[in-house]
This record gives structure tokens, C-alpha cells and sequence, in this order.
């Protein structure tokens, strides 16, 4: 699973600086940062935040998305409040038959760069987060499914998305082991030279075959965690820029 995220704002800008498009990285710094809810140095998906999200249709210069995947065939908003803490994740193994996503793995994929996410380990009937992030600090890709809905009330059209998971890695089962889940899980993170590859049409079944090739554990010795401050409830310390730190946990008994 995939539900808490940092995601800063030059993560967000990593992709149109390495392909040295300037053009792209003003319109990101002057107009589209603003209208979002970063930097994010901590964010739960339950908030239904904000991002930055390259999508198929603009892979060069993002679009504003919210987090929570609204798919076209949603008739209003009660139905977006029934559904929309459903759609924060996307299963890999079933994104071409799941009536909430097939249209999108198809059709609307994308991209999402953070700077890494968080994950909770139980031990003792307690759970404790963990930070994960790429070893040499670098931004992670990681896969994404995007929709276009309008409100067919007042006309506002509302991009959104979804974050893709696959099987856990070695380092994510030791990790993520909710008793309560059918195995370890963890985002459908894309390597550098397969980022664009995700995001290529499909015109027929070796397209497809080619896109669910890429839906697979990202190697564990690219990455690294370590644990932090609370993520929830009174110890909470909120959206501040300590809270991907280090913090140890005497209790904790963990290798």
C-alpha cells in the first residue's frame, strides 16, 4: 500500500530539470506550485491532497491532480464521497480488470515524484512508521493511473489519481506486515529508464503485455528507511520538515 507521502517541490521538479526544460520549470515554479498543497513533508492520502502528476497527455509539463482516483462513469459528488478513499492505491495485478481503474491503466496513465513515502510496521500490538527513500536521496517515480471528471452540477472539471502497488520487496516484508493483509505491499516505483515506457499508448495486447512487464518490485538495494515520529494521533507533530528524520524507538525491536 501507498498511502503517506513526501513529496517537496523540487521532487517536483526533477523531471522537467533533467530533460532541461526550462520552459516547463518556470511554468511549474509560477503556476502550478501555487494552486497545489506542497511541499508536503508528510501527507496522508486520506486528505485527498493536491500534487503534481505527468501525466501521457503532458509528459513534459505536469498537471495539478488530487489524490483519489474519480472515474468517468462517477455521476456526482455523493458518489465521489462513497468511493474515494477506495481509489487511493491501484492494485498492479488487477488494474486492466477492476471496473475503477481498467479505463484509466489503458488509457490515462502517469507519473507521480516524491521524495519518498511511509510506511507502518506492527510489532507488539503497536505499529511504528517508517521512511523509505532512495539511497542516494533521488526522487522516486513512482507509477500512477489519472482521470479527467466533470461535475455535471457546476461544470468544474477535477483531475485525480491513483498510486499503482505491487509485491512487496525483501526490505518491504520486513517492513509492511499488517496481519490484516495478503502479503507485504509497496508502490510500483519506475526506474529512470523505464519512466517513459509507462507512459507510451496502447494500441494492442503486446502494448498491454508491455505495461504490466514494468509492475514489479523495486530492487531493495536501491533504497533505504529508517524510522520516524509518529504519524498519527496526540504525538503527531504535523506537516513539518523534521518529520522524515530519524527518531528511535527503544521498544522497537528491529532487523
Amino acid at each position: 500500500m501507498c498511502y503517506d507521502v513526501k513529496a517537496s517541490l523540487e521532487s517536483q521538479l526533477k523531471r522537467a530539470k533533467r530533460k532541461g526544460d526550462e520552459k516547463a520549470v518556470k511554468e511549474i515554479q509560477l503556476n502550478l506550485i501555487p494552486l497545489t498543497d506542497l511541499p508536503l513533508h508528510h501527507v496522508s492520502a486520506f486528505q485527498h491532497p493536491k500534487l503534481l502528476v505527468y501525466t501521457n497527455r503532458s509528459p513534459e509539463t505536469p498537471e495539478i491532480a488530487t489524490w483519489g482516483l474519480i472515474p468517468h462513469w462517477v455521476k456526482d459528488q455523493q458518489q465521489i464521497k462513497q468511493l474515494w478513499n477506495k481509489t487511493l492505491n491501484a492494485r498492479g495485478e488487477t488494474i486492466f480488470e477492476k471496473p475503477s481503474f481498467r479505463n484509466a491503466a489503458k488509457n490515462n496513465r502517469c507519473i507521480i515524484y516524491v521524495d519518498g513515502f511511509y510506511e507502518h510496521h506492527h510489532y507488539k500490538s503497536k505499529t511504528y512508521p517508517f521512511y523509505i527513500h532512495h539511497k542516494n536521496q533521488e526522487p522516486l517515480a513512482l507509477a500512477g493511473l489519472w482521470s479527467e471528471w466533470t461535475d455535471p452540477d457546476t461544470g468544474e472539471m477535477i483531475n485525480s489519481f491513483s498510486i499503482v502497488t505491487t509485491e512487496g520487496n525483501t526490505m518491504m516484508s520486513k517492513i509492511h506486515n499488517n496481519p490484516k493483509l495478503k502479503g507485504p505491499r509497496m508502490p510500483l516505483i519506475l526506474p529512470k529508464e523505464l519512466e517513459d515506457k509507462w507512459l507510451e499508448s496502447i494500441e494492442d495486447d503486446l502494448d498491454k503485455k508491455q505495461i504490466e512487464e514494468l509492475i514489479v518490485s523495486y530492487p531493495e538495494e536501491e533504497l533505504d528507511s529508517h524510522t520516524v515520529q509518529r504519524l498519527r494521533g496526540k504525538e503527531y507533530p504535523g506537516n513539518v520538515a523534521s518529520i522524515s528524520e530519524p527518531f528511535e524507538y527503544q521498544e522497537l525491536e528491529f532487523s
